[in-house]
C-alpha cells in the first residue's frame, strides 16, 4: 500500500507529459515481459518435439556424415580415409551409374505426373463437378493409399512375360513385342517408372484440384467475356493460380524419384545387371550386403547434397514472393 501510494505520488509530482512517458515506459516493460513469457511457453510446447527431431533425424544425419569419412565394416574397428569414399562415389561407373538412373526416374515420378495431373486436375476443375468430381479424384487418389511395396508386387505381375499386359497385348494382335518388361535391359527402367507414375499421378492430381477451388470464379467469367479460350484462361489464371502446389508437387515427386528404393527393390531389385540400381538400393547393398558402411554414408550424403541442389531452387521459383 505504501509503495503504491509511493509510486502514485511520484507520478502525480511529474508533469504530464513526463507521467505519460512514465506510464508508456512501465507499459513496454510489461508487454515484454508478456512476449518473453508467451515465448518461453510455446518453447516448452515444442521442446519435445525438438527432442525427438534431435534424436532422430540430427543424430543419425551426424553419425552418417561421420561414418563417411571412415572405412568400416560395421562391426570392427573403423579406419580414418576422410574424404576417400566421396571419391569412390563420384568415380566408381558402378555408384555414379546409380546417381544417373535416379535422375532417369525423375521423368517418370515428377515430370510426367506433374504435367499430366495438372491437365486431369484443370479438366476434372472444368467440366467434372458434383458427384463427378468427387468419384474422379477418389480413383485417382486410390493408388496413392496403396502400399509402395503392394504396389510393386502387383506391378510385377502385371508386366511379368505371362502377366496381363502381355496378355492383352496378344490379344489385339501385338504379341511381337511382349517381354518381360521388368527383366529386359531396356525396358526395366522405364518399365519402375510407369509404376511411378501410377502412385503420384492421383497425390498430383488431388492437390491441384485444391489448389484450383481457391480459384476466384470471377477471373473465370471475366476471361470468358473477353473471349478468351480454355487453353488462354489455363496459361493465364489455372496455372499461376496454382504455383505453390505445383511446387509441393515437384517437391514430393522429385524427392521420391531421387530416394526411391521400395518399389525398385521389390518390383526388380536393382537388376536385370543393375539397369535398375538407384542409390537407395546400392546404399543398401554396401551397408548390408558388401558391409562397406563408410562407402554407403558417402553415398547417402552425395545423394542427401543432390536432393538438395535440386529442390531448393523449386522451392524459391514457386514461392508468392517469387512472383
Amino acid at each position: 500500500m505504501t509503495q503504491a501510494a509511493g509510486g502514485a505520488d511520484g507520478e502525480r509530482a511529474l508533469s504530464p507529459r513526463a507521467a505519460a512517458t512514465h506510464r508508456r515506459r512501465v507499459g513496454r516493460i510489461s508487454r515484454v515481459r508478456g512476449i518473453r513469457r508467451q515465448t518461453l511457453v510455446g518453447y516448452l510446447f515444442v521442446l519435445p518435439a525438438l527432442i525427438m527431431y534431435g534424436l532422430f533425424v540430427l543424430q543419425p544425419l551426424g553419425l552418417t556424415l561421420q561414418y563417411s569419412l571412415y572405412r568400416w565394416d560395421g562391426v570392427g574397428p573403423a579406419t580414418w580415409v576422410g574424404l576417400a569414399n566421396y571419391v569412390t562415389v563420384l568415380s566408381e561407373p558402378r555408384l555414379l551409374e546409380t546417381l544417373f538412373n535416379a535422375f532417369r526416374l525423375v521423368l517418370f515420378f515428377s515430370l510426367v505426373p506433374v504435367t499430366l495431373g495438372l491437365v486431369t486436375a484443370a479438366v476434372i476443375h472444368r467440366v467434372a463437378t458434383g458427384r463427378l468430381g468427387t468419384v474422379s479424384r477418389t480413383i485417382l487418389f486410390l493408388p496413392q493409399v496403396i502400399p509402395l511395396v503392394a504396389a510393386g508386387i502387383i506391378w510385377g505381375r502385371l508386366l511379368s512375360l505371362s502377366g496381363l499386359v502381355n496378355q492383352t497385348l496378344t490379344a489385339i494382335g501385338l504379341g511381337d513385342i511382349t517381354r518381360a518388361w521388368l527383366g529386359d535391359f531396356d525396358t526395366a527402367l522405364p518399365a519402375v517408372g510407369i509404376i511411378g507414375i501410377w502412385v503420384l499421378l492421383g497425390f498430383c492430381t488431388v492437390l491441384l484440384l485444391t489448389g484450383m477451388a481457391k480459384l476466384d470464379a470471377a477471373l473465370f467469367e471475366s476471361a470468358r467475356l473477353d473471349g478468351a479460350n480454355w487453353f488462354q484462361e489455363f496459361r493465364a489464371i489455372t496455372v499461376p493460380g496454382v504455383r505453390n502446389e505445383l511446387g509441393v508437387c515437384a517437391t514430393v515427386t522429385i524427392i521420391a524419384a531421387l530416394a526411391a528404393f521400395d518399389v525398385v527393390y521389390v518390383s526388380t531389385g536393382g537388376g536385370p545387371g543393375g539397369a535398375t540400381s538407384v542409390p537407395g538400393i546400392q546404399i543398401y547393398i554396401l551397408a548390408f550386403l558388401e558391409r562397406q558402411v563408410g562407402l554407403a554414408s558417402a553415398l547417402a550424403v552425395v545423394l542427401m547434397l543432390l536432393v538438395l541442389i535440386v529442390i531448393l531452387p523449386i522451392q524459391r521459383l514457386t514461392r508468392d514472393d517469387a512472383r
